[in-house]
């Protein structure tokens, strides 16, 4: 068995992960701390009790990197980009949209209003009139 996270996570596990993670308590502690082991070490605890055995570090890191894999294809988005996607993007953009939001509104608040699908029809419109 693998400890450092090797183990791949089931999409049942991920699930559980981000259900925990959407807990506004918790949200506001990962927002205000750098060192958080203490939450992800309740996060693990949180996880046992849906019957997933994983450590701290491992929900840090699949914390990170879904967080990270978000973030990207937020950012493709924003920049016109539909081909991106990942399988828990609606749930991740429910809890990350709102502090995402603030970053994005730096470059052109209306356009991350308008959905993506928007960007590419309008053009085509646009031309034919």
């Amino acid at each position: 068995v693998a400890n450092e996270g090797g183990k791949h996570w089931t999409v049942n596990e991920v699930r559980a992960l981000i259900r925990i993670w959407s807990d506004k308590n918790i949200q506001q502690q990962l927002e205000g701390t750098v060192r958080n082991k203490r939450i992800f070490e309740q996060v693990a605890a949180r996880l046992r009790k849906f019957g997933i055995d994983r450590d701290w570090k491992q929900c840090r890191t699949k914390y990170k990197n879904l967080k990270h894999e978000y973030k990207s294809i937020k950012s493709a988005q924003n920049s016109g980009s539909t081909s991106k996607s990942m399988k828990f993007f609606n749930e991740l953009d429910a809890i990350l949209g709102h502090c995402t939001m603030e970053q994005a509104s730096k470059s052109d608040n209306d356009e991350s209003e308008r959905p993506p699908e928007w960007t590419e029809a309008k053009s085509e419109k646009d031309s034919v009139g």
